[in-house]
């Protein structure tokens, strides 16, 4: 309501402001209520809502398919309802029509893609992105394109859907960079001209040049021109104001009588076309030939003599002769064919115009003769081709494997060549691929790698290893390389197998290895030797009992002892030996079984008493020879061992300890000197009572002693030598003698073909003695002598075919023999003989001269003679002055023909494709008039008879009428003779150039074995030679032939090429101790470095740090926990404290010695220090015990203590236990047997773990070096304080070993580098010059590994070409250029081409040489083989304004910021400035004009703005490019510095100047005196103080006013040299501060004058004298300070 009446009120109102202000209001209020209640009284409200299209369905394809989505009923607020809330009428279709996409369509149907649109920056198309003021890079855009899908065939859009079922929709925006502005660059200005008039008011010029383009919309370039006028002077009469002026030739045009010929010619040539019949062609061609005749003029006369000439002819030779001229005529005009040479005319105006450039009659133009208006030209004609002609058949005439493709080929001819400038004749061959097609098309013959067998596997030692290894080297084992060779060969026309193709005679014969197209199989390869595995044995078993020889033949007396070891590991390569594994001891009374006493048991008292004396029943067991249990029966006949006495004491007697076990043998043998010993003892326990016991033994008693081992040490046994060759066995019958065996051929395994024996030598030797008689060794255990074995079969030497003799060398030279060279062929070692095979032969390379060669094919162009000169049709000329007479310049052409070498007419074609550039087909001539002088052509000066000596002379002749003509006799004019003198011809040689490679001799390689070759065994090092290019120069520094200063063109030197010295290490270091003194640990050696690798030596392992090279080497070790252990003598006897002499008991001490030893396999040995053993295992020395007493019990010692249980706990204990030996007597017990105490951790109680040790390095078998080895680990047991203890605490307990104790491993084996051979040398990179280089390369095979000798760093080498000079065509400068007859207007200018040969410096274009020199050269400049000799060329008018040339094109310039490309490539341009002459004409100056074009290769650029000192108020600012170029352009403006400066008000005070801080300063030596406003008022002079300094004989002046830094000192005018100013006044014209200071300075200074004066003159008072304590002396002690 509101809304509507407001709207109401406004319409036809036009009230004030304040009405409409009231109606603004007013609508306001009106909307904000109809918002109010709409939100408050508005009903909710539903909405339809879809999905999206499902897919088009259909059972057709095409427009008939249908596609459904879903409609639903939803709330404003998006929750789903019933769809009657929802207007029914307002529902959307749930169905539609569609296009059904079948895969067939997508031939049909394909986006369109339309052209990217033009880039918009993104601050246009977003409102909200501000525009950068200042671009550095470029503004980023966006960039948009039309994408629609289309019916291919018509182009009608179709739906996306379609396009998009088989590809996405492509974008439709990319990203894009709108680069910024580059405003246009232009060079400084040149120096100004000359004045254009030497008199008068004329103009100077000066001119620049464009150096960039404007780009992007960049500010457009500066005039390019300057003018100023000028003066000389005035001019002395009346100035000339008009000039003659040609215009240019107009085209040229044939004679009318020329063009009625042509006509009906042309005509003819149309009929003869359209009857197509030969007859009509010879009429046709007979019609113009005698139309020809008819034209010409006298040919009448011509006709008369040449029928006069025949009739004269009567002789038959004279008729041969002339018919062989008439044919070769007719063959010289064969090429009229090819050109059809129209000479015709053009003509020019000449005008005059005066010097405004408005024309003006001729008759202003005061000049004598007129320009001629006329010349001869050619009539231009274009190239005319004949059709192509049809294809040829496809030069591969078979299918090649390999997918290489033929050609077709088609040509056409040509039928008119260009001339008078007429279009240029296309290419006149094409060329297609193709091949071949049809049935039974044979295959080509294909080419195929072969490679001969591989070489032995060659191992090279480890730097580690090297002084191990460095005896002998010949059974290293492990990794290594090996080679063989490759080449090519022709595939096989049958399959065949590799082996049976090298065995036949007829195996293939290399070929050029360009002809195999694959990848060539690899020239080496990494292989293995595998390591022999040495034989290992266990440790020798206890002698056996002396048994027979044969237990089963008991009648020989003879006996022997034996011990035994076995095999522990069974040898593999190598010598395939064990030790011997028995040894013998002879012995006497053999037995082949035997009783062993297991134990003794318990002392039984005999008649069953408790206590006395007694016996002790043995346990035995039967055993035989090896010690091992067999039944009981077997021992009937051997002495059965008797119990042995004892006694059980009674409670009087003496008790006595057990005895200990039998000590070790102390030697394993009984002989003069030596003798086995085995000790026990025991101790006294108690003692006895008087009388009533058994009594105490002395002490002897107590030990007793023993023979062991009394058997001799004459040990024996069989000892063999190693296996003999395999020799065939005759006794074998021939029909067993074939074995089969897998793996024969080249590269496998060998064949063995029959069988054979070895042998080997078996003696008996004595231990330390040598061989003795084979009967002191046991007969049956003599190992065999003979065995049987494999042989294998034999191997011939396979050797291939020679290869065919390489081709002779082509290249020749035009019209000489080829030169004499040597071709070669060779052939191939593909295996090497074995087993006795035939042997290789000697010779494999074959080398001949060539032959020699005929001429050389090629082609050359012919001419012939020029034709007659022809004029200007006379009614063109007939105007001018001569013209009656026939005579002037003309025109006239040759014919030119293509020859072979050898004289043979060729087709025209193959000079255009082999013979360089057409000769010129056209020249200028001069007909002579009547008056002028004819003269022959020079003639060749003459020889000189020595260089130096002597003048040459050429000469010419007067022709015809020429010689009665008095003008013609004018040698002045017409001279007939010149002189020159002898040209003095002097060469020196000078080096040129750097030193080339040290090149090795050829023949540096190594051969192998019969010839084959080692890959990259090449002599690296030694003497060579290295060479330098020397060039020759005659007396005018021109570069000539090196042979004309008697040199080869370089010169060589001796040089050496240092040989590698490899990484050397010093010998092993020993073993450290192992890092456990029990258990399990590692031990280590090193070796140190005694020489660093160089000269490409092989390289240290590795580097400590201090930059040592040191290899460690770290195995693991045990020590064994009981390797040193405690050994405790006997107790001694007790002593008592309190002795009681009646009964010797009572408290006592009893000691022994306690000693660390050594234990070996036969027990303790040698005393070592006592801190080798654990502190915490030593026995107690002594103890303390109370000594029973008579009838005491007496109890053994106390056993060991119980182990407490696992894991500790302080509730468990341990205990200890001890036995009664002597029962108490009547009214006595015994003590406690049993003892406990409380288990505590660590103390009496421990846990035990396992502990791994690090890994070992890897170990290899003994003669291996690298490859697969294996490392190891060791456990070690360890107890809960840390302690490492014997293994065996650990495996009681059954703990986890979950460790791994052994790994394999692979020591990386050094291979060296493998290099292939060097290259033959290339051809030289130049042809001529100083720069040409030969080069030889090579590539590396195998590259190093590990420490293997590491590739040399020269893959390739180059030597100097002999200098040759570079004979060039080049231009020589235009000349001026002139319009002939006038002054201006068009005219010619002209060049001529020259020999040039450059001094190889490369700074200068060379110098002119004679033009024989370049005479074998197609007369080509740069490439370019249209020479320009001449061109049109316009002389402006005086006062006229013209355009200069056009500049040289300027460097190639890319568009970067900082150095980086922006993507929009290169860019050159250049320009052509503006020339006045007249003030006046100024305005008529045609527009100066630059043009750019795309470049490559393009170089940035940078610009900045430099700036020069400060002179006064102003400095020089300029715009600098980075090559040092100075320019206008390119630099920002917005970072232009300040040039100008200046101060408000002006300094226009005497000695005054504007400073950089814009106010007024005064220059040095004058001081500010400045206004009370702060404004200089003047500039005074102010006094100087000198002071001196030192080392100067003049006073250094300084002044506290800061200079201007810029300004050197110099250039302040009044002073020189440093100078010091004291200003005491500041620029205010007030006293500084320093002045104030100075002055209080002084005051104070001359107080303390004063004062100190009145105290020296003040008369001093007599002193009081006064008793003086008596003071101590002071003593000074001088510390050696100066001061005191």
């Amino acid at each position: 309501m509101v809304l509507a009446s407001s709207a109401a009120g406004r319409e036809g109102t036009s009230a004030g402001a304040l009405a409409s202000l009231f109606r603004v209001t007013l609508l306001f209020f009106g909307l904000w209520d109809v918002q109010t209640q709409t939100v408050t009284n508005t009903k909710p409200t539903y909405i339809w809502q879809t999905g999206p299209w499902g897919r088009c369905m259909g059972s057709e394809c095409g427009p008939g398919g249908s596609q459904s989505r879903a409609v639903w009923c939803a709330h404003s607020e998006g929750w789903t309802t019933l769809h009657t809330n929802c207007l029914q009428s307002e529902r959307p279709s749930n169905q539609q029509s569609c296009f059904r996409v079948c895969d067939w369509h997508k031939e049909l149907y394909d986006w369109q893609l339309g052209a990217w649109n033009q880039c918009v920056p993104v601050s246009m198309r977003n409102v909200g992105v501000p525009r950068p003021m200042v671009c550095s890079r470029g503004e980023e855009g966006i960039q948009t394109r039309e994408v629609g899908c289309v019916h291919k065939a018509d182009g009608v859009p179709a739906e996306d859907a379609i396009c998009e079922y088989f590809e996405p929709k492509p974008r439709l925006e990319q990203a894009c960079l709108i680069p910024c502005p580059r405003d246009c660059v232009v060079s400084e200005f040149s120096l100004w001209t000359s004045c254009s008039k030497s008199c008068g008011m004329g103009l100077q010029n000066r001119i620049r040049s464009v150096l960039a383009p404007p780009l992007f919309g960049g500010s457009a370039c500066l005039n390019l021109t300057e003018f100023r006028t000028c003066q000389p002077g005035p001019c002395e009469g009346q100035e000339s104001l008009y000039s003659l002026r040609v215009g240019p030739w107009g085209p040229c045009t044939i004679s009318p009588v020329r063009q009625i010929r042509e006509a009906r010619v042309s005509k003819a040539e149309r009929k003869a076309k359209r009857d197509r019949q030969p007859r009509q062609d010879r009429q046709g061609k007979r019609r113009k030939n005698k139309k020809k005749k008819e034209l010409k003029e006298n040919r009448g006369e011509i006709v008369r003599e040449r029928v006069k000439e025949k009739g004269n002819v009567r002789d038959p030779e004279t008729r041969e002769l002339i018919k062989k001229k008439r044919t070769r005529n007719r063959q010289n005009r064969q090429g009229l064919k090819f050109w059809d040479l129209h000479v015709g005319f053009q003509t020019r105006e000449v005008t005059c115009v005066h010097r405004s450039g408005s024309p003006a009659a001729l008759s202003l133009c005061n000049q004598q003769t007129l320009p001629v208006t006329y010349q001869a030209c050619v009539n231009p004609k274009d190239c005319e081709l004949s059709d192509w002609s049809d294809w040829s058949d496809c030069s591969k005439e078979c299918y090649d494997l390999n997918g290489r493709k033929g050609q077709y080929t088609r040509t056409r001819q040509v039928q008119q060549f260009p001339v008078g400038g007429g279009a240029m004749c296309p290419e006149l061959e094409e060329s297609e691929p193709c091949l071949p097609h049809g049935e039974g098309i044979p295959p080509c013959v294909a080419y195929n790698w072969r490679t001969t067998e591989w070489s032995d596997c060659r191992v090279d030692v480890l730097l580690s290893q090297q002084d191990r290894r460095r005896s002998n080297q010949t059974g290293l084992c492990g990794g290594g390389v090996q080679t063989r060779e490759v080449y090519c060969v022709q595939a096989p026309t049958e399959t065949s197998s590799n082996l049976s193709s090298l065995k036949n005679k007829d195996a293939s014969r290399p070929v050029d290895n360009d002809l195999c197209l694959g990848v060539p199989p690899n020239t080496t390869q990494l292989c293995h030797i595998p390591c022999p595995m040495e034989c290992e044995v266990s440790s020798w078993s206890a002698w056996g009992l002396c048994t027979f020889e044969n237990c089963q033949d008991q009648s020989t007396k003879k006996g022997f002892k034996l011990r035994k070891r076995k095999i522990m590991n069974e040898p593999t390569g190598g010598t395939g030996n064990c030790p011997h594994l028995t040894e013998a001891i002879p012995c006497e009374e053999p037995n082949c079984y035997d009783w062993l006493l297991v134990k003794l048991e318990e002392c039984v008292p005999d008649n069953d008493k408790v206590c006395g004396p007694g016996t002790q029943n043995p346990q035995v067991q039967c055993v035989d020879s090896d010690g091992k249990y067999v039944d009981r029966q077997l021992c009937r006949d051997a002495i059965l061992p008797m119990p042995v006495l004892c006694e059980v004491p009674c409670p009087k007697d003496c008790v006595l300890s057990p005895w200990t076990t039998w000590s070790l043998c102390s030697n394993s043998c009984s002989g003069k000197n030596t003798e086995g010993k085995q000790t026990r003892a025991r101790s006294i326990m108690a003692y006895n009572v008087g009388e009533g016991g058994s009594q105490c033994p002395n002490s002897g008693a107590l030990q007793e002693v023993r023979n062991c081992n009394d058997h001799p040490c004459t040990v024996y046994h069989w000892q063999t030598g190693p296996w003999g060759q395999c020799i065939e066995d005759t006794s074998v019958p021939p029909a067993n003698s074939s074995l089969s065996h897998s793996g024969a051929g080249v590269g496998t395994n060998e064949a063995f073909c029959s069988v054979g024996m070895q042998t080997r030598k078996v003696i008996c030797v004595r231990v330390n003695v040598g061989q003795v008689p084979p009967k002191k060794c046991p007969e049956s255990l003599r190992p065999e002598t003979v065995r049987p074995c494999l042989l294998p079969c034999k191997r011939d030497c396979i050797v291939t075919p020679y290869s065919d003799w390489t081709p002779c060398p082509s290249s020749c030279q035009t019209g000489s023999l080829c030169h004499q060279k040597k071709q070669s062929r060779k052939r191939i070692i593909v295996q090497l003989p074995a087993n006795g095979g035939q042997d290789c032969p000697e010779v494999l390379f074959q080398e001949k001269e060539c032959d020699a060669s005929s001429f050389c094919p090629g082609y050359r162009w012919k001419t012939h003679k020029w034709r007659r000169c022809q004029l200007v049709p006379w009614t063109i000329r007939q105007d001018t002055p001569g013209a009656q007479e026939t005579c002037g310049p003309g025109l006239q052409g040759r014919v030119v023909s293509c020859k072979k070498l050898d004289g043979g007419p060729v087709d025209v074609s193959a000079c255009l494709k082999f013979a360089g550039p057409m000769p010129q087909l056209t020249q200028y001539c001069q007909l002579p008039c009547q008056n002028d002088c004819q003269l022959t052509n020079w003639s060749k000066f003459s020889s000189c008879a020595a260089d130096c000596v002597g003048v040459r002379t050429r000469k010419r002749m007067l022709v015809g009428k020429s010689k009665k003509r008095e003008q013609c006799k004018n040698t002045q004019m017409y001279p007939l003779s010149e002189t020159q003198y002898c040209p003095c011809n002097k060469y020196n040689a000078q080096p040129v150039g750097n030193w080339s490679d040290c090149i090795l001799p050829e023949g540096g390689r190594v051969e192998g074995l019969l010839g084959m070759k080692v890959q990259g065994d090449t002599k690296e090092c030694g003497q060579g030679y290295r060479y330098q290019a020397t060039v020759c120069y005659d007396q005018d520094n021109r570069l000539v032939e090196t042979s004309r200063c008697n040199s080869h063109g370089y010169i060589e030197e001796a040089c050496i090429i240092p040989c590698p010295s490899d990484c050397k290490l010093s010998e092993w270091s020993n073993w450290s101790r192992c890092s456990k003194s029990c258990g399990s640990g590692v031990k280590v050696r090193s070796k140190w470095l005694r020489e660093k690798p160089y000269n490409g030596g092989r390289p240290c392992p590795k580097l400590d740090h201090v930059n040592q090279a040191q290899v460690y080497e770290v195995v693991p070790c045990l020590s064994d926990c009981s390797q040193y252990v405690w050994v405790a003598e006997p107790w001694s006897v007790w002593r008592v404290s309190n002795v009681d002499l009646k009964e010797n008991c009572g408290d006592g001490v009893q000691t022994r010695k306690v000693r660390c030893m050594q234990n070996t396999v036969n027990g303790p040995s040698d005393p070592v220090e006592d801190y080798l053993c654990d502190p915490e295992e030593m026995p107690l020395g002594a103890r303390e015990r109370k000594l029973p007493c008579p009838e005491d019990c007496v109890l053994t010692d106390w056993g060991p203590w119980s182990r407490c249980p696992l894991p500790c706990n302080v509730n468990s204990t341990r205990q200890r236990t001890a036995s009664p030996i002597r029962q108490p007597g009547e009214g006595k017990q015994c003590p406690p047997t049993t003892e406990k105490e409380q288990c505590t951790m660590n103390t009496n109680c421990f846990h035990y773990s396992y502990n791994i040790t690090d890994w070992s390095t890897c170990q290899l078998s003994e003669r291996a070096v690298c490859g697969v080895g294996f490392k190891t680990r060791m456990l070690d047991c360890v107890r809960s304080d840390g302690k490492s203890v014997d293994i065996k605490f650990c495996e009681e307990l059954g703990l986890d070993k979950k460790w791994q104790m052994n790994a394999s491993c692979v020591v990386e084996c050094p291979i060296n580098c493998q290099l292939s051979d060097w290259s033959s040398w290339t051809d030289c990179s130049h042809t001529c010059g100083l720069a040409g280089k030969l080069w030889r390369r090579r590539t590396v095979i195998q590259a190093s590994q590990g420490d293997g000798r590491p590739c040399s760093s020269q893959l390739e080498q180059w030597k100097p070409c002999p200098v040759k000079p570079c004979y060039s065509w080049r231009y020589i400068a235009w000349s001026p250029c002139k319009s002939e007859g006038a002054l201006c207007g068009e005219g010619l200018r002209f060049r001529n081409v020259s020999c040039f040969v450059p001094d190889g410096s490369g700074k200068d274009q060379g110098s002119m040489v004679d033009e024989e020199l370049c005479g074998d050269l197609e007369q080509t400049v740069d490439g370019d083989k249209q020479i320009i000799l001449q061109e049109s060329c316009t002389v402006p008018c005086p006062g006229e304004c013209y355009l200069m040339d056009w500049t040289a094109w300027s460097p190639c310039q890319l568009s970067c910021i900082s150095g980086d490309d922006l993507g929009f490539g290169s860019v050159q341009v250049r320009s052509r400035a503006v020339v006045a002459q007249e003030p006046e004409n100024l305005l008529q100056c045609p527009e100066q004009e630059w043009e750019a074009r795309p470049c490559t290769e393009g170089q940035c650029y940078e610009y900045k703005w430099m700036t020069g000192a400060w002179k006064g108020s102003s400095r020089q600012v300029w715009c600098q490019r980075s090559d040092g170029l100075n320019v206008t352009g390119g630099c920002p403006l917005t970072g232009e510095p300040v040039a100008d400066r200046s101060c408000d008000p002006a300094c226009d005070k005497p000695r005054s100047y504007c400073t950089e801080a814009g106010i007024c300063g005064c220059e040095e030596g004058y001081t500010e005196v400045m206004t009370s406003d702060g404004v200089l008022d003047q500039c005074t002079v102010i006094p100087v103080l000198e002071i001196p300094t030192a080392g100067d004989s003049k006073a250094d002046v300084k002044t506290i006013r800061a200079l201007n830094p810029t300004q050197p000192t110099a250039n302040l005018p009044g002073r020189s040299g440093r100078t010091w100013f004291l200003q005491p006044f500041g620029p205010d014209g007030k006293l500084k501060t320093w002045v104030y200071g100075v002055a209080a300075g002084a005051f104070v200074l001359l107080v303390f004058i004063v004062s100190m004066t009145y105290l020296a003159c003040k008369k001093p008072k007599k002193p009081q004298r006064r008793q003086m304590n008596r003071l101590k002396p002071l003593t000074l002690a001088y510390d050696g300070d100066a001061d005191m």
